[in-house]
């Protein structure tokens, strides 16, 4: 079992020193959320809370993810860093796949593309991308990232995408794992087809668990089953040594985590709290487990 720290709606002045923190006490990851922008109206329900109302607002802070990471990459020597997940369908994939390139090659490759559709109509349409047939479109740009990223002069002919030779230096010396996240049948069939991993939103345990056996059924049906596949999991209903050990035994690698909200502080605590808490949970939770 992993544990990955979660910076997700943090001050943004604080995100090298939760990094460094995560680093000195054993965190493998830290995991970086993505929102293009917060729109006063949306219209469509966000698809992870029961309501479908978003949980944040106009004033929370975010930063580019793969911006943060470079900064985070430069502060730390050891740590990865994964997106979770970035909403790959308002984003055009060739030039995603020259930003993704020169993160991998300046944290020294230790980053992991988590990707999602996404579920905001306006994000697409205001970024310049339609929102009708997304899924189709995603699954093309995820062939796309691909083809760049493991490099050489290469080109592509698709329905949504078309480019001739082209080729992207320095390509990425190891390959860049692509998570995919997702609750629905068809994100989970993505996932199963072309993931390193799947990432999970917030979900309960006995979903999760069930949510788990579903993609071991998918992935012995794409023949994909004996291929290294990571499950990032935030579950919120089972906490603690013993919570952690009934996701590990459900088949969850990667726990991603919070420290400071078991301490009862928000996003919006001061600095030193939060270190604290990542401190007190390794000692608790990682040293032990």
């Amino acid at each position: 079992m992993k544990f990955t720290l979660s910076v997700a709606m943090n001050p943004l002045d604080q995100l090298t020193e939760l990094a460094a923190t995560a680093e000195e006490c054993g965190f493998a990851s830290v995991a970086l959320p993505d929102s293009l922008f917060y729109s006063e109206t949306v219209s469509a329900d966000y698809p992870y809370t029961p309501d479908g109302a978003r949980f944040w607002n106009e004033e929370t802070p975010w930063a580019d993810p793969l911006v943060a990471t470079a900064a985070m990459g430069a502060v730390t020597s050891d740590i990865r860093f994964y997106t979770s997940v970035l909403k790959l369908g308002s984003r055009n994939p060739v030039l995603l796949a020259r930003q993704v390139g020169s993160v991998a090659a300046l944290t020294g490759d230790r980053f992991g593309l988590g990707l999602g559709v996404g579920w905001s109509p306006e994000e697409f349409e205001w970024c310049g991308a339609p929102y009708e047939n997304r899924g189709k479109r995603v699954d093309e740009a995820i062939e796309v990232l691909r083809l760049i990223l493991d490099g050489g002069m290469v080109e592509y002919h698709g329905k949504f995408f078309d480019f001739d030779k082209l080729r992207m230096s320095p390509a990425p010396r190891a390959r860049v794992p692509f998570y995919v996240g997702g609750h629905t049948e068809v994100a989970l069939r993505r996932a199963a087809r072309v993931g390193d991993g799947w990432a999970s939103a917030m979900m309960k345990f006995d979903d999760l668990r069930s949510t788990i056996e579903r993609l071991r059924t998918l992935r012995a049906e794409a023949g994909t089953a004996a291929e290294p596949f990571e499950i990032q999991a935030v579950c919120v209903d089972r906490f603690g040594l013993d919570g952690y050990r009934e996701q590990a035994e459900i088949g969850v690698t990667d726990v991603i985590t919070m420290p400071w909200v078991f301490d009862g502080l928000g996003f919006d605590a001061d600095l030193q709290s939060k270190k604290d808490s990542i401190r007190k949970f390794a000692d608790e939770i990682i040293a032990k487990f």
